[in-house]
């Protein structure tokens, strides 16, 4: 079958160039010792697009293998689509690609890879396939391989995420060490039962192990030698520190863990390597350490990114916001307030503070209007101002509708009503998005549960996506903070979008806007 559809393959892309102006693509015999990667080196192509012009040949052809190249440095593009393959028609015009640089300016655009499709393209840029088509009316005839497409229109005032391609280096073996507080001591004469009906810490530890044990397991899959190290870091920073003294740790590539920040940077003052802090502490700002990445983004980097977005969103209506009398509460309200007051359309922000925990319904009808947009920022966690907020807002006069954001959506929200929030247009600021339609996701829970009999909870899915990205990045070859400078990446139900500076800890602000619909379905703005 392999011999069959590399005849085929060779037989309609050797048509296809015949009937254009000169041949765009040539036949090249493999010499002995060469692999896929020296053979694009040697042309001065990425391997991934070799491997694309030739997708039943592995890394390593055998010698005399015959395979296509490009004639020349020319775009090319291909569609493969079961077992039939088209080319685009070679006559292209001269200027295509200056048109192409030009689309670029104006126009957010995407290569099209293998796998790709009209629906993970839809879900994942959030447009719709007629809007595809309407921007780029080729499409109508279906995806092309390598075909440049043209996403949506790039406004001035908005800078999209570069997206991070994964390529693994040919032959690539890593190292990783794994610090998490198992405790096993402490629990060697206790059941399951007990250890897990009484301990949150030992269902965090253990789910995210899982997590990252099925992230090692499908990186291997795809070819990357991982060996992986784990260290039981216990209950308190003795074990970090003889953990230290017995083990050579700077031979890892990475070190994963360990959960607390205190002994990150024990770790840290000890290790000149990548140093991945897996969860969110509040001392996380005190981190100074280069060698640490911080996988969970800053409280300030939330409000940022609400404010951010309602600049970006506002076009008329009445802006309130809402806030206790907490100083983060307070500081975040004051952040986005001078955001949006440095708007021309914005004549004023109303600035809401509780009283005794509450905020009379009279005070938001003496600044709303009728038929118009009329928003609600909230900044407070409080559960009862939160709860008191909510249900005065959605008991308002026929003619006055609100809408409701927040920085987060706390525990404070998830006892309001699903209903009430759809009702209302909720919308706020999370660092996971849980798309149950995507492929990706299918897929995950699918290994998971057949690995280990149980959906993957919350920190299953962490472990994963922290793991997988890292290693991924690792696996390129490149030093893991120059791959954070290639974009951002999106994993299961995460979104990693680094930045580096200079002797300074490495934070992750990747961030998604999600909104709850009428019908209680969430849409991910951004």
């Amino acid at each position: 079958m392999r011999e069959l559809k590399l005849v085929l393959f060779l037989c309609l892309l050797t048509f296809a160039i015949s009937c254009g102006q000169q041949k765009k693509y040539i036949e090249y015999k493999v010499a002995n010792g060469e692999t896929m990667r020296t053979i694009a080196k040697k042309l001065e192509i990425k391997t991934r697009d070799l491997l694309r012009l030739n997708p039943d040949i592995g890394r390593r052809p055998s010698p005399n293998t015959v395979i296509i190249v490009p004639n020349n440095k020319s775009t090319y593009k291909l569609k493969i689509q079961k077992e039939t393959i088209t080319t685009f028609p070679t006559d292209v015009e001269n200027d295509t690609l200056s048109s192409v640089a030009i689309d670029a300016e104006k126009f957010l655009m995407h290569t099209v890879k293998k796998g790709d499709t009209f629906y993970n393209l839809t879900r994942f840029y959030n447009v719709t396939q007629e809007e595809l088509i309407l921007l780029n009316p080729e499409l109508s005839e279906g995806l092309k391989l390598l075909q440049e497409i043209k996403i949506k229109p790039i406004r001035v005032d908005q800078i999209e995420d570069k997206i991070y391609e994964d390529e693994i280096q040919e032959a690539v073996s890593l190292k990783v060490a794994l610090l998490l507080p198992f405790i096993a001591s402490e629990y060697d004469t206790v059941s399951a039962d007990d250890i897990f009906d009484n301990s949150r810490l030992a269902n965090y530890v253990s789910d995210f192990y899982l997590g990252a044990e099925l992230a090692i397991d499908s990186l291997r899959s795809q070819g990357i030698s991982i060996d992986l190290n784990l260290f039981d870091t216990g209950r308190n920073s003795s074990a970090i520190t003889r953990i230290l003294e017995e083990n050579d740790l700077n031979e890892n590539d990475v070190i994963i863990g360990p959960l607390y920040s205190e002994e990150a940077n024990i770790v840290a003052k000890s290790i000149k390597k990548p140093i991945i802090f897996p969860v969110f502490s509040k001392n996380q700002s005190k981190f100074i350490s280069p060698e640490i990445i911080k996988t969970a983004p800053e409280k300030k980097v939330f409000s940022e990114a609400l404010a951010h977005h309602l600049k970006e969103a506002y076009t008329e209506g009445s802006l309130t916001i809402v806030s206790d009398y907490k100083p983060e509460s307070d500081a975040h309200a004051l952040k986005i307030r001078d955001v949006l007051q440095s708007l021309d359309s914005v004549k004023e922000v109303h600035l809401l503070k509780a009283t005794e925990g509450y905020i009379e319904k009279e005070r938001f009808l003496e600044v709303f209007k009728p038929l118009t947009n009329n928003w609600v920022i909230m900044t407070s966690s409080d559960n009862v101002l939160v709860s008191d907020v909510i249900n005065s807002v959605i008991s308002l006069p026929d003619s006055i509708t609100a809408k409701v954001f927040s920085i987060e959506k706390g525990a404070a929200f998830d006892r309001i009503s699903n209903n009430k929030l759809a009702k209302l247009g909720f919308t706020y600021v999370s660092d996971r998005f849980v798309d149950e339609n995507s492929q990706t996701t299918a897929i995950f829970n699918k290994q998971y549960i057949a690995k280990n009999n149980t959906l993957p909870s919350f920190y299953a899915t962490k472990g994963f996506d922290i793991t997988y990205d890292v290693l991924m990045r690792l696996a390129s070859g490149n030093h893991l903070k120059a791959t954070f400078e290639n974009g951002t990446s999106y994993r299961v139900e995460s979104k990693f979008n680094y930045s580096k500076q200079l002797f300074q800890t490495t934070e992750n602000n990747g961030l998604f806007i999600i909104q709850y619909n009428e019908d209680l379905t969430l849409t991910r703005l951004k």
